[in-house]
């Protein structure tokens, strides 16, 4: 059962914030739905965005200037949290890349995370069923895709799932997490030190192995001018394996734009037409 915890008119449309009990988290999880003028005279098909580390279902709704390109197509946008809140494991709040705010869409295996933080399956599965079974979605038109940690779920979901999503792109996405810092911690700390039960969350490991490519192609933006893209993000990698796996990529580098939503909200328009091309044909 979903609870409103509030409503607001918008670009014809109206934006809401909800919470409901998570089966697979156990616990209470909040996201938020834009649903499109269309949503008012039947389903629509749907955009799942996946954010970064200490963000929260408020983030995107809020900054990316989304809503104004999802009323123009007729696609709802759903965008969750970003983990677990109140699970009170021991810690989870010391660290901003690393427990509360950075569930990192993995279904942690280790202990004590192992009981809450079930991101992955929690997008995958709950919060998917829970959309389409409560709001006016098409459960068979839906895309995803995110930002940085987010843009690493969203890419993940998308290679294990493509019976599920038609469509993905990321903005800065993680694309190589068992390179960088920020995978290794994550992975290490949820999955234990067994690499092969990473490989099931590094997109770059997975695209090579995918039961199908998406023919329409990836879309991946990427600032030149981002701060973690050296150390973190990696999507050279992502693009050299793509290549190999015969899996169409447009990987864009923009000049002087960072890793925040200044750069998102330029470039969102493109993502949202990407997904539409797919999920309006």
């Amino acid at each position: 059962m979903l609870e409103t915890r509030s409503s607001h008119a918008c670009h014809g449309g109206v934006q809401q914030f909800y919470q409901h009990d998570s089966r697979t988290i156990g616990l209470p999880m909040r996201f938020a739905a834009y649903l499109p003028p269309q949503a008012a005279h039947g389903k629509v098909p749907a955009l799942f965005y996946l954010a970064g580390l200490t963000c929260t279902e408020e983030t995107f709704p809020i900054k990316a200037g989304a809503q104004r390109f999802a009323a123009r197509h007729g696609i709802a946008l759903i965008a969750p949290d970003t983990s677990p809140r109140g699970a009170g494991v021991p810690g989870e709040s010391e660290a901003w890349d690393f427990g509360v705010g950075a569930g990192f869409y993995v279904d942690a295996t280790r202990e004590p995370w192992a009981k809450h933080y079930r991101m992955y399956s929690y997008v995958q599965d709950d919060l998917r069923e829970t959309v389409c079974a409560n709001l006016p979605i098409d459960a068979a038109r839906l895309g995803i895709f995110g930002h940085s940690m987010g843009g690493h779920g969203a890419l993940v979901l998308a290679l294990r799932n493509p019976d599920l999503y038609r469509s993905v792109s990321a903005f800065a996405p993680i694309a190589a997490p068992m390179r960088c810092p920020w995978g290794e911690k994550a992975f290490n700390g949820y999955l234990g030190e067994n690499r092969d039960a990473w490989r099931e969350y590094d997109a770059s490991e997975l695209v090579g192995r995918a039961s199908a490519t998406f023919a329409a192609g990836i879309l991946v933006d990427q600032g030149l001018a981002d701060q973690f893209l050296d150390e973190q993000l990696n999507p050279g990698v992502f693009e050299a394996a793509c290549g190999a796996a015969g899996q169409p990529l447009t990987l864009r580098r923009h000049a002087g734009y960072d890793h925040g939503y200044y750069f998102i909200s330029t470039f969102i328009e493109d993502h949202l037409a990407h997904h539409a091309k797919v999920l309006l044909a």
